[in-house]
């Protein structure tokens, strides 16, 4: 299965699932704002490079993503998100990863609770390799800064499976483990804070994966070494109805702990580890 984070994931891309709950207070007629039920949000982004829980899905390349959301008053919202692939083992059909979700968010004390699932789809090509993953984030604010822990688990499927022990048995075309099943563990933290009386939003991440130490039925895993940490510290800039981001991205996973995933796990331009530290720029319009 592919290595690729829920917003789950931390993908680099400024999408809004669901919107803030809460009724207005009263207020007389005249003054009332008409409220709709439902809305729609959503975004589309170009990214320098599609990074899934701190690891490469696009070769170090460019992505085109984009996606949106429809919400309804009481919490409740679906929604979808797409992005295309290159690398990292064999994505096969269009090399495209389309994310559906779908949950709901209440308000807890002076935060929001989220609980929803998603579920990870690659068109075109094997159905083996898409995925369920439930997942629970709790959002709330400290002061000027903006908080968000999450816990997402994807209970044991086929897709997370250990398949194949190395790169070297993938290389085979003959799975060491035909049709085992593994679970996937994720948990991650965000903050973000404005900079008063500037655009600039400065941003930052940590997530802790626990699963599948080998490589799944297409030749890659949702947690390549097992377990690892991944980092992320940017900023993003709002320019009119665009936001303009950089992000400093990186794993804790050695050239040693990943040599045994080669050579699915490196990068074609020059052989380094698709986890290795990267600048990643992005272009994020949301609508």
């Amino acid at each position: 299965m592919k290595t690729r984070l829920a917003a789950r994931r931390i993908t680099l891309t400024a999408m809004t699932l669901g919107i803030a709950l809460g009724a207005p207070l009263a207020a007389p007629a005249f003054a009332q704002e008409e409220t709709k039920p439902i809305t729609v949000s959503g975004s589309a982004a170009l990214v320098s490079d599609y990074r899934f829980r701190g690891v490469s899905q696009t070769d170090e390349e460019m992505a085109i993503q984009g996606g949106f959301t429809v919400s309804h008053e009481s919490g409740a919202y679906v929604g979808t998100w797409a992005s295309n692939l290159a690398g990292w083992g064999t994505f096969g059909g269009s090399n495209m990863e389309l994310d559906i979700y779908g949950g709901y968010k209440i308000p807890v004390g002076g935060g929001t609770l989220d609980v929803g699932l998603t579920w990870y789809m690659y068109p075109g090509g094997a159905d083996i390799t898409d995925f369920a993953e439930p997942y629970v984030k709790l959002s709330g604010t400290a002061g000027p800064v903006n908080l968000l822990a999450g816990v997402a688990y994807a209970p044991k499927q086929e897709a997370l499976g250990r398949w194949y022990l190395s790169g070297a048995s993938y290389g085979t075309g003959t799975p060491d483990k035909p049709g085992a099943k593994s679970d996937n563990l994720y948990l991650w933290g965000d903050a973000s804070a404005g900079i008063p009386n500037t655009p600039l939003t400065v941003k930052a991440h940590i997530g802790y994966s626990d699963g599948n130490a080998g490589l799944g039925p297409n030749g890659t895993s949702v947690a390549p070494t097992g377990k690892y940490w991944d980092w992320l510290i940017g900023a993003d800039y709002a320019l009119g109805p665009l936001t303009l981001g950089v992000a400093y991205v990186d794993t804790d996973i050695t050239t040693a702990q990943s040599a045994y995933l080669q050579p699915n796990f490196s990068s074609t331009k020059d052989g380094s580890p698709i986890s290795g530290a990267q600048v990643v720029f992005s272009v994020t319009a949301a609508f």
